[in-house]
């Protein structure tokens, strides 16, 4: 049997101390098969962020163990960790995180100039992202030119550019209209079903619940 990509164990997270402490995630059980679109919904508050964040190791649990890739988050040093996520994760963000001075291409060729690909590596993963998300015309197009809807793709293509084997989105469609998010979900769908990436998004949106995999609810920390 093939070992989860994601494995969560028993996981907690608490901000603040003594009366203060707030716990945002308790003790979660939780794994993620490669290929898997996972969906994990709940009211704002309920700790689905913070979840998020502690499977693609944004952050570390106050208690308990991740296992991503059979690999130990908590033992590995800052530099793995970075290279890590440069490697295999992509992350997507409810505010795209687009440099505005940039095109949509260099905003996508910029992180894999990080990375160390080749120039030519570079432009032909850059272009043929932006056209798997329907941007082929648009290339040259600055942030402020580009419609929300098309500023979440290019946010897509620079997590995609890389070949991750994992995605985490946060609330991808939450600033776009109806359409359009519809238009974002079947993308990271597609990815999911055609290329075996593993897509994990924290969402409100009943739509992304519809066609993934499965659906884990949090309710005040707690999977439901």
């Amino acid at each position: 049997m093939q070992s989860p990509v994601i494995k969560a164990i028993n996981i907690s997270r608490k901000f603040g101390t003594g009366d203060a402490a707030v716990t945002a995630v308790k003790d979660v059980n939780l794994k993620v098969k490669q290929g898997e679109f996972l969906a994990i919904t709940g009211r704002s508050g309920s700790g689905k962020t913070t979840l998020l964040n502690l499977l693609g190791g944004l952050d570390q649990p106050t208690h308990g163990q991740i296992l991503l890739q059979n690999r130990d988050l908590s033992d590995m040093s800052d530099p793995e960790m970075v290279k890590l996520r440069r490697q295999n994760i992509g992350f997507i963000f409810q505010s795209f995180g687009l440099l505005p001075l940039l095109s949509a291409y260099e905003n996508v060729e910029l992180p894999l100039h990080i990375r160390g690909y080749s120039w030519r590596d570079r432009r032909t993963l850059a272009h043929e992202t932006l056209e798997l998300v329907g941007l082929s015309g648009r290339t040259s197009h600055r942030p402020y030119e580009l419609s929300g809807g098309e500023q979440q793709r290019v946010a897509i293509a620079r997590a995609l550019a890389p070949n991750p084997q994992i995605v985490f989105a946060d609330e991808p469609t939450g600033e776009l209209d109806t359409a359009t998010g519809i238009s974002i979900s079947n993308i990271l769908k597609n990815i999911s079903s055609e290329r075996a990436v593993t897509v994990i998004v924290a969402t409100h949106d009943p739509v992304i619940s519809q066609i993934s995999d499965r659906v884990i609810d949090i309710m005040d920390g707690e999977i439901k």
